[in-house]
Formats: structure tokens, sequence, C-alpha cells
């Protein structure tokens, strides 16, 4: 009796350690935490980072996209988005999901998704969906129409987005293969850099690109967006192990020594190139690093994670320099070579570091660094071909029914005003 009364005492005080089918309070405060860290990524996050990347005439621009983005994810989010990802698709599943929870029908309080309320695995999740959309802005930012934008977010959103998370999130046929994308590097990164570039080269150059200096007009802003980027990236990784637990902080320790030295490896490249060391170099590596070792975050050690972030720098800076400087395609705010080249680079790796003998945390049992690698290469390679024609589909469809671009006349003008009658400086 006194045993019994001392384990019911225990669990009293540590409410955290609860059985499959109940909640876990630990499990849910945590996953909470990252799901305001993950928006925050977006707003104010990445606004504020591309909106100093652009010229002063378009900062409200890229600012109101990505803020409209956020509002119209969360909607369709609700009305089915979220069902046709991680609801049972029946004989459908292993292609999509199924529509059980469109509007989140008779959804409570006391319903669990693992040992989390579902409301907040719903939030967390919305996230994601959130900012990946909002990533593509950079690749057509200050030429694209504002009607275009959201008519292309939502379709993109559902076409593309949805489809893939439920293949490698939701338990379609990429997930049944093994596919390790702990926190979002094929779905999120490859997929978002892969239409950037595909919108960058529909859409075409802004108007004097690359000849025309196009240099960021305010890097405090820029600065200030990619450090709350950096601190929400540990709710985009560390969250994704959904517990307060040792996955969790391993996934936060390893995203911030792939930050750190992919920063420090572009500053260096940078410094040897160029003479000096730029500010927009460094937060570029950042966000390489970020990108690179968020697919890995929950499956390398401290070691994978060094070297995942010093190839990121390496890889992505070259990658940058290629396709600005010798094809000339105007993705503006780099996104292909930063998110797409970072995510796959990250995706392949991680087969490599996630085995146990480099320090990661090992390997499906009877799978070989080859086989998993193999495997990663594929998935990487189904998003790029679905990524790159759905993208296409969707904005040659939208050029000839709203139009895509506004005109040279307005171009030059900026879009802060032509689109939404403000600026962004008065005294400008």
């Amino acid at each position: 009796m006194r045993f019994t009364k001392l384990i019911m005492l225990v669990a009293m005080l540590l409410p955290g350690l609860a059985s499959a089918g109940q909640l876990n309070q630990a499990n849910t405060a945590w996953v909470l935490t990252s799901t305001a860290l993950v928006l925050f990524m977006t707003i104010p996050g990445l606004s504020l980072f591309y909106g100093g990347l652009v010229r002063s005439k378009n900062v409200l621009s890229v600012l109101m996209q990505c803020f409209v983005i956020t509002c119209l994810v969360s909607i369709l989010w609700l009305a089915g988005v979220y069902s046709f990802i991680f609801t049972d698709g029946g004989a459908w599943q292993k292609f999509i999901g199924g529509s059980a929870k469109m509007f989140l029908p008779g959804m409570g309080t006391g319903d669990l998704q693992g040992d989390i309320p579902e409301t907040v695995f719903f939030m967390f999740q919305m996230t994601f969906a959130i900012i990946t959309p909002a990533l593509i802005v950079g690749g057509f930012a200050e030429r694209m129409k504002f009607s275009a934008m959201i008519w292309f977010s939502g379709l993109w959103l559902i076409l593309v987005y949805m489809p893939i998370c439920h293949w490698i999130w939701g338990g379609g046929w990429l997930a049944d293969l093994g596919v390790m994308d702990f926190a979002g590097g094929i779905v999120i990164h490859v997929n978002a850099g892969v239409a950037a570039l595909v919108t960058a080269l529909v859409i075409g150059k802004r108007k004097g690109f690359p000849t025309t200096p196009m240099p960021p007009h305010n890097m405090t802003m820029t600065m200030t967006g990619a450090g709350m980027l950096w601190v929400g990236w540990y709710g985009f990784n560390a969250g994704s192990a959904l517990a307060a637990d040792g996955s969790a902080g391993m996934a936060m320790l390893v995203t911030h020594i792939a930050a750190s030295a992919a920063s420090l490896t572009w500053m260096f490249i940078e410094w040897l190139r160029f003479g000096k060391p730029s500010v927009l170099g460094i937060v570029t590596g950042m966000v390489a690093g970020l990108g690179t070792i968020t697919p890995a975050s929950g499956f390398v050690g401290p070691l994978g994670a060094l070297v995942i972030g010093v190839s990121a720098g390496v890889v992505c800076f070259y990658a940058t320099q290629i396709v600005k400087r010798k094809l000339h395609i105007d993705d503006s705010l780099d996104v292909f070579p930063v998110h797409g080249i970072g995510g796959i680079t990250g995706s392949l790796l991680t087969g490599v570091f996630a085995a146990a003998g480099l320090g990661g945390m090992g390997l499906a049992d009877g799978v070989s660094i080859a086989q998993q690698v193999g495997v990663q290469g594929l998935a990487v390679a189904v998003t790029i071909i679905w990524s790159a024609l759905f993208s296409f589909i969707i904005i040659k469809g939208l050029d000839r029914l709203v139009g895509i671009r506004v005109g040279e006349d307005e171009e030059v003008q900026g879009l802060d005003i032509i689109s939404h009658e403000e600026t962004g400086y008065h005294n400008l």
C-alpha cells in the first residue's frame, strides 16, 4: 500500500512521465514553445531578413507577402491540407491522406497525437507549411503581382507541398522506403528551393539584372531577421522530436554547430576571395548551415554536424556564384543555391553521418550507408521533379489567366506603391 502511494506521489510530482495514450505535459510544453519559435521564423524573422535584402521601394511588398502567406496557409491547413497529409488515406495511403479531418470536426482538448494534444501537433506542423511557400518569395521578389503571388502560394501548397509532405511525414511511399528527413530538408528546403528556381526562370530577370547593382537596402534589418531565424530554428529542428528529451537536445546542439561552422566557412571563403568579410556573407552562410543540417538534425552527432556545416558553407557559397554570376539566373534572394542546394547536400549527408560508426544515432537494421544514401537520393530526385513540374504548371497557368509580372514602369516605381499605395520610408 505504501509503495502504491509512493508511485502515485511521484506521478503527481512528475507529470511529464506519462504512459502511451496519456498526455505528457513536458512534451506538450516543449512543442507549444517550438510552435511559437517556428512561427517567429516567418513573422518576423524571414520577413525582416528578406525585407532588408530587397531595394527600399519593395520592402513593404516582401513584408506583406510573408504576412499574407501566413494567413492564407493557416486557413487552407484547416480546410483540408492537414487532413490530406496526416489522416489515413485508406487504399490511397501511399500517395495521399484522407478527408476525415477537414475543418477538424469534433476535435477537442482531449484528442492526442502520440502524447501531445492533436491541436498542438496541428499548429506545429502548420508553421512548417507556412514557412515553405514564404521561402519561395525570395525567388521572385520585386517583380510578381500581389494577386498572382496569392494564387501561386495557395495552389503550390495544395499541389506540391501537400503530397510531398504526405509521402515523407504522413506515412506515404517514401516513408515506407525509410527516407530520413527529420525536420524538412527535403519537404521544405529542396521543395521550396526548386520552386523558387522555376519561378525565377519563368518570370524572368529584374530590369537591369545583372549589370545594374541591386544591393540590399538595409543590412541592419537583414541581420536582425537572421538572428531571429537562428533562434527560431531551434524550434524548427529540436521541436521536430515532438518530445522534451535527449533527441531534442541533440538536435538543438547539432543545429547550432552546423550554423556556426557554415557561417565561418562562408566568411573565410569570402575574405580570401574578395579581401573583406561581409555581413551579408556571414548571415547567408548561417542560413545555409541551418537549412543543410535540417534533414540530419535528429540523426547525426556533433562531428557530423561540423562536417555538414563546413560542407554547407563551401557548397552553397559556390552555388550562389554559379547561379547568379555564371548562369545569370535572377533568383533574387538566393533561395535555390542556399535552401535548395543546402537541402540536397544535407539530405544526402544524412545517410552518411547518421551511421553509428560516424557518431550518428544509427541506421535501420541491415541498412548500409550506401543503401541509405540511395534512398535519400531517390527522395531528393522525386521532390525535384515533382516540385519543378507542378511549380512550372502553376506559374505558367497563372500567367495565362491573371498575368504574373508587373509592368516595366511599375517595377521601376516599386511594388510598395504599385501594390499597396504605401512606402516603407516616408523620407525617401
